[in-house]
Order: structure tokens, then C-alpha cells, then sequence
């Protein structure tokens, strides 16, 4: 055997003994996956913190001071503040942007019961109408798409994919993404079960309406936020297990012949 050929077979075995580092080393899991793109989605912790504190800093003042006025400044600026370090530091303001906007629908309404006459606390009640209208569609539509099998979260995944619906192709996606929409949807559905009776018999005048707002914003303080917390705690946990691998689709291409 000559030293060529005697090299070439002994580089063939270390080929073969050796890993082939170009293919990928571990199975990746539908958890990794659905907590990649959800992160992507939500923005993470800052945008989630972003989202949530002007309404929570509207709500406090509220509560405190029962100045809408000041509420109302005191929330739209810290979104704007919050917007400004994102400019600054040429990151997305997709999060940011959705707060500014909740906040100026809030105020719309706002303007419109002053308009008819209401008084500031009937146009503080009013500010937290969008907000439970809001939460009992998303409700309505995220329960729908669970028990169709086409849960809401499944969409989220594939809006930062590129492909809306090529999750439901794997089964264990599709059972992930439904128990995470259940809790995603849990804290507005609870929410909107309190708040909604609150709001009818505030705005009836069944009850009076600074004392409407006021039942509302401690739901909102002190059982919205604990629930969301919890729920998102969960959605964590869950998607922390790393559990489930990817099913891998079948080689559909055949066998190669001559």
C-alpha cells in the first residue's frame, strides 16, 4: 500500500469518527422555539414593562388624587419619556407606540364624556372603557381560536417567521401554543368579568360613579397586575422546561441512483 493511499484512508476514518460540526449538535424544542418568537412578539420584559406602566401610573395618580388632569399628563409622560430612550438608542418603538396610543384612546373618550356633560369622574371612568372593550375582544377571539385548534399564540409565533400558519403543522406546536394562549387570555378575561358590571353600574349611576372608578382601579392594581404577573410566570415556566423536541418532517426525496 503506498503512503498515499495510506493517508487518504487514514484522514477517511478520522472524517468518520470525527463530529461533523457544519450539522447541528442538539435537537432544538418547540419550547425554545415558541419562547424565541413570543420574546420577539412582546417585546420581552422592557416591552411589556413599557406597554403596562402608563395605565398603571394614570391609575395610581387617580386613585391618590383624583386629578385627571395630572393622571392623564403623568401617564402620556412616561410613554413619551420611555419613547424618547428608545429613539435615542435606535431600538424599535412598536411597544412604546402601542402604550401612546392606548393612552390617546383613553383620552378621546375622555373628551367625549366631558362633552356630554359628565363630570371628572365620569370622564375617569370613561378613560378605562377602551381598555376593558379591548380586553374582552382579544378575550372573545383568543378563546375562539383555542377551542378551533388554531390558538392565538400560534400566530404571534408565525408573525415574526415569516410563515403565519407553518406551526400548525406540528401537533406539538399547536398543544403548547393552545395551553400558553389559555393563559395569556386568563388575566383580561378575569378582568373583564370584574370591571365590565362595574363600568354598566357606574355609568347607570346604580353606583356612584368616583366610587366605580375607584373599585376599578384597585381591580386593576390589585388583582390585574398579581394576575398577569402569575399567568406570565406560568407561560415562563412552561416554556423554560425545554421538553419537546421538534418533529422532524420525513425525507420525502427517495433514495439517489445512478
Amino acid at each position: 500500500m503506498s503512503e498515499a493511499s495510506s493517508s487518504g484512508e487514514t484522514q477517511k476514518a478520522q472524517v468518520m469518527s470525527e463530529p461533523d460540526h457544519t450539522s447541528p449538535t442538539s435537537v432544538e424544542t418547540v419550547e425554545s422555539v415558541v419562547r424565541r418568537q413570543m420574546a420577539q412578539s412582546l417585546g420581552g420584559r422592557r416591552g411589556m414593562v413599557e406597554a403596562g406602566v402608563p395605565g398603571l401610573v394614570f391609575t395610581l395618580l387617580w386613585l391618590t388624587t383624583k386629578d385627571l388632569r395630572l393622571a392623564l399628563v403623568a401617564a402620556g409622560g412616561v410613554a413619551v419619556a420611555a419613547l424618547v430612550v428608545r429613539l435615542v438608542q435606535r431600538s424599535t418603538i412598536q411597544y412604546v407606540v402601542n402604550a401612546i396610543v392606548g393612552i390617546g384612546i383613553g383620552w378621546v373618550f375622555v373628551r367625549l364624556a366631558a362633552s356630554t356633560g359628565g363630570s371628572e369622574a365620569d370622564q375617569a371612568l370613561a378613560f378605562f372603557l377602551p381598555g376593558i372593550i379591548w380586553s374582552g375582544v382579544y378575550t372573545v377571539v383568543m378563546v375562539v381560536s383555542c377551542l378551533v385548534g388554531w390558538p392565538f399564540i400560534g400566530f404571534m409565533v408565525g408573525s415574526v417567521t415569516g410563515d403565519p400558519t407553518a406551526w400548525h403543522h406540528d401537533k406539538q406546536i399547536v398543544s403548547l401554543c393552545t395551553r400558553l394562549t389559555w393563559l395569556f387570555l386568563a388575566p383580561g378575561a378575569v378582568g373583564v368579568l370584574l370591571q365590565g358590571p362595574v363600568y354598566l353600574l357606574g355609568h347607570a349611576g346604580t353606583i356612584d360613579t368616583a366610587t366605580a372608578v375607584g373599585i376599578i382601579g384597585v381591580l386593576r392594581l390589585g388583582l390585574g397586575w398579581p394576575l398577569r404577573i402569575a399567568a406570565w410566570g406560568t407561560m415562563v415556566w412552561l416554556l423554560a422546561r425545554n421538553a419537546t423536541p421538534i418533529e422532524q418532517q420525513p425525507d420525502r426525496s427517495g433514495p439517489v441512483t445512478d
